[in-house]
């Protein structure tokens, strides 16, 4: 039987107090993790030991005998019925407060302790480098000896969306307690750094999600003036690379080669600023940042790119408000069947409604000159106009779509899927129907100024969804009627 080398740890503990349990996940993360690293740059630096080296995720576990009643208003903080339910805990510094909330309402409403204890779910050894820079592991083959002989590595068998997807099957009578496994967390954070070129670290609670680059330049000027204005509660600005400015008047340092998804952060002190992803053109595009985004469980996400307008009456630089989606997208075809409806949420469409009355100070009927509310389509082939246009014309015309983009609806059912709450604002930049492709010179001076009115407004209704309560915008149209206990 092969040795196998693991860290002294402290048995399973029950803790009534949430500070106090997350602080004994994150001294059992601490602990695993130090001694892979060790373990790990002595086997680099000598040989490799004769044993297997291996460390553990910290679990999380609650049980409960009672149908005692909550409130049934929250749609998170509590568990449907009698059980024993667990999970396993990455990260617990990056994921602190959100870990204090969570565990404080399941204790609560409740009245039950927690129990923290090792997991029986090994960290891979790649995972447990997060965050060191002057450590890396290298390919198989580079070393001296064979990786995965002596440590774990990621598990892609194991990895995967069946707890949010509603398909998992539990191999015991324990039911899961957050929706996301450790290791896909650890997965989807090392994701993050690789796509967008900052640390998952400066990720806000607010998503602004973009498809072009204007809007990256509208939003850094935006950064500096609430950096000049102390009474906005924004304490720095995040660009790619991790340069990071608190001094409205700073340069930011130049990325050595520009990342996939640019990625940039207007932070506040409790992490509830605003982050702006620039995810380019496509569906791909769109699940692979939502995908990974999930897992910090942001408290809300809008697209706020270009779309085609689909109706003579609409002009460039119009807005569009999604009140649903026509999926052609087909990338989440088989995690989401498009036999799913995607709703409107009614939070986010009253925001982003009332934040384009603020910005443009139109109201009424009157708004209605400039913004539709209806049906958006999302394909996957940019260059549809090429093919034979009868098929795609008539399904639009069907839906009673009033614009077509490639990313809002994969962003939207996104959102449903891991109950992110999402909302989608367009700007009309071309009517390929009506004679107005997107070419050179098209773009009027009216269509530019709206590209910061527009950045604008999916701001202001950020900062209205920051003030409103949890319970509020995580409500109960996302959750399903067996759902886990934490957002």
């Amino acid at each position: 039987m092969t040795t196998i080398l693991t860290p002294d740890t402290p048995n399973p503990e029950s803790f009534r107090d949430a500070t106090a349990a997350v602080d004994r996940l994150t001294e059992l993360y601490q602990q695993a993790t130090t001694f892979l690293r060790e373990s790990f740059a002595k086997a680099m630096e000598s040989s490799a030991p004769d044993a297997r080296v291996r460390a553990f995720y910290p679990e999380l576990r609650f049980r409960t005998s009672s149908y005692a009643h909550v409130d049934t208003r929250l749609s998170f903080g509590h568990v449907s019925s009698p059980g024993t339910f667990a999970a396993t805990i990455t990260r617990p510094d990056l994921f602190r407060n959100y870990l204090i909330q969570q565990i404080g309402l399941l204790i609560e409403n409740h009245d039950q302790p927690v129990i923290v204890g090792p997991s029986t779910t090994p960290i891979p050894v790649h995972f447990a480098m997060s965050g060191d820079n002057a450590m890396n592991v290298p390919q198989e083959g580079a070393a001296d000896f064979t990786l995965r002989d002596v440590f774990d590595v990621p598990d892609l068998s194991t990895t995967n969306d069946d707890i949010v997807n509603g398909t998992y099957v539990p191999e015991d009578d324990v039911r899961p307690l957050a929706p996301f496994t450790a290791q896909r967390v650890d997965y989807s954070l090392a994701r993050l750094a690789h796509y967008t070129a900052t640390d998952p670290e400066h990720f806000q609670t607010h998503v602004l999600f973009t498809n072009y680059q204007f809007y990256v330049t509208e939003f850094e000027q935006y950064a500096r003036e609430m950096l000049r204005d102390p009474e906005s509660g924004y304490t720095a600005f995040v660009s790619t690379g991790n340069a990071e400015i608190t001094d409205p008047d700073a340069p930011l340092a130049e990325t050595l080669k520009t990342p996939q998804m640019p990625t940039y952060h207007l932070k506040r002190a409790d992490g509830s600023g605003i982050t702006l992803v620039n995810i380019g053109v496509g569906p791909s595009n769109a699940k692979t940042a939502t995908d990974h985004i999930a897992v910090l469980r942001p408290h809300a996400w809008l697209m706020v790119g270009h779309c085609a307008g689909l109706r003579n009456t609409q002009a460039l630089g119009d807005f569009v408000l999604a009140h649903g989606y026509l999926r052609e997208d087909h990338v989440l075809d088989d995690d989401l069947p498009v036999w799913v409806p995607i709703p409107a949420l009614a939070e986010i469409q009253i925001a982003l409604e009332q934040s384009v009355a603020q910005v443009t100070q139109l109201e009424g009927y009157e708004l209605k000159r400039i913004m539709r509310t209806g049906t958006v389509a999302t394909i996957d082939n940019r260059n549809w106009e090429l093919r034979d246009q009868s098929g795609p014309v008539q399904r639009l015309s069907q839906s009673r779509a009033v614009a077509l983009d490639m990313e809002s609806a994969t962003i939207a059912a996104n959102g449903y899927r891991f109950r992110v709450p999402y909302g989608t604002l367009l700007c009309v930049s071309d009517k390929p129907l009506h004679g107005e492709l997107k070419l050179p010179g098209m773009a009027s001076d009216f269509y530019k100024t709206q590209v910061a009115r527009h950045l604008m407004i999916g701001i202001r209704a950020m900062e209205l969804l920051r003030r409103m309560p949890l319970e509020r915008i995580h409500s109960r149209k996302l959750r399903s009627f067996d759902e886990t206990a934490f957002l």
